[in-house]
């Protein structure tokens, strides 16, 4: 060719990818472009610079973002820590010498009483406990598009608690305390969803109604206390306020459990989760389903929040807290649901180490602790959402 004559090139493919050299266009080249197709379901699919995307057959899509598995091995690594100074820590504590024979079956004395009994326990449940909250808020937040929308603060903690009070005063050994918290945590939810006359598209009247729920729950909570017997009442008493105090492996098995079959479902959501902040109609377009895709959020939420309660009571402010900090560690939107997770265990076996470490008269139930740390946080976002007019 000579001149200013030009060829004209076969257009790249849609994908953007270009065909592998010796295949030549039309079906070789469908082929190959169905055997790439093959590959990248097993491997992350590029979403933009620092994410992908993670395909387990057609169900699952899960996003995989450099910063978040940063932020999850760190996360990971504190929690480890803190798990090992929950062990080795105090009076009674495993020495740190000694802790990995400990652990691995060769505890005898009062090192078998500390792994197996006290504190072993108590870590674990307060792992799966913290883990559940922060998985939980992730959710209700990221259906609500609000940072506010968080169990405890609706009231769906309350309500579960008041559940698993009812049922241990008024049915014991009829109807299970995890079954009391979920109908408790139900109940308060269906309130407050009816109470707002705008489901959850309004942060200021989800809040406002939240809190009514939540003082009928704990005015409800308070009267059980009074009318059981003096010992029954002391042990409720930590229970409402959130406590770790004698737990077994019974409650270790039982939000294990519960973790056991949302984790999954809460995966199977986890990409139309992250669609659905777009708006409804993008994500409807791009086949998210946003309504089954909140339903099944909710429900996920629910069950999560009623499991986490009924094993260690209401535990204030870990499903608020945690999702908000997952957000500002990778510095990006999302329902992060593995990172919350992470970061919702850290929180609460830290302050759970705090419960026993600290020297103070009495020992204080943990839900003392996040509290006080979660209420000042509270604060913050209603000024903060209050100053940007979203409230």
């Amino acid at each position: 060719m000579t001149g200013n004559q030009t060829t004209a090139r076969p257009a790249a493919p849609a994908g953007g990818g270009v065909p592998a050299r010796g295949t030549a266009p039309g079906k070789d080249a469908g082929s190959a472009a169905g055997a790439g197709s093959a590959a990248e379901a097993v491997r992350p699919r590029s979403a933009g610079r620092g994410t992908g995307v993670l395909t387990l057959g057609r169900a699952v899509a899960l996003p995989v973002r450099r910063a978040s598995v940063l932020a999850a091995l760190a996360t990971t690594l504190l929690l480890l820590a803190a798990a090992v100074a929950t062990l080795s820590m105090g009076r009674l504590g495993v020495p740190l010498a000694e802790l990995p024979t400990a652990l691995l079956g060769g505890a005898e004395g009062k090192e078998e009483f500390v792994i197996e009994r006290l504190r072993g326990p108590r870590l674990v449940v307060a792992i799966g406990t913290g883990a559940a909250l922060g998985l939980s808020g992730t959710l209700f937040q990221t259906v609500t598009r609000n940072p506010l929308g968080s169990p405890d603060v609706i009231g769906l903690a309350a309500g579960a608690g008041a559940g698993a009070a009812a049922a241990a005063l008024f049915l014991p050994g009829v109807l299970p305390v995890p079954l009391g918290a979920l109908a408790g945590a139900v109940l308060a939810m269906l309130l407050v969803y009816v109470s707002t006359g705008t489901g959850f598209r309004s942060p200021g009247r989800l809040i406002v109604a939240g809190i009514g729920v939540a003082a009928i729950a704990a005015a409800f909570t308070q009267y059980v206390v009074y009318v059981v017997e003096r010992d029954a009442a002391t042990v409720l008493t930590a229970y409402v306020n959130g406590s770790l105090e004698a737990r077994d492996w019974d409650h270790a098995a039982t939000i294990w459990l519960v973790l056991l079959l949302v984790v999954p479902a809460a995966g199977l959501i986890g990409r139309r989760l992250d669609i659905i902040e777009m708006g409804d109609e993008l994500a409807s377009g791009l086949g998210a389903e946003p309504r089954n895709t909140r339903v099944a959020a909710v429900v996920l939420s629910v069950v999560l929040s009623a499991a986490a309660v009924s094993v260690a009571g209401p535990i204030a402010y870990i499903a608020l807290t945690a999702p908000q900090i997952a957000r500002r560690l990778t510095r990006a939107a999302g329902a992060h649901l593995t990172l919350s997770a992470l970061v919702g265990a850290l929180l609460l076996v830290l302050a759970d180490l705090a419960a026993q470490q600290l020297p103070t008269p009495r020992t204080l139930p943990v839900g003392v602790y996040t509290m006080a740390l979660g209420g000042v946080y509270l604060g913050y976002l209603l000024i903060r959402e209050w100053r940007r007019k979203t409230l």
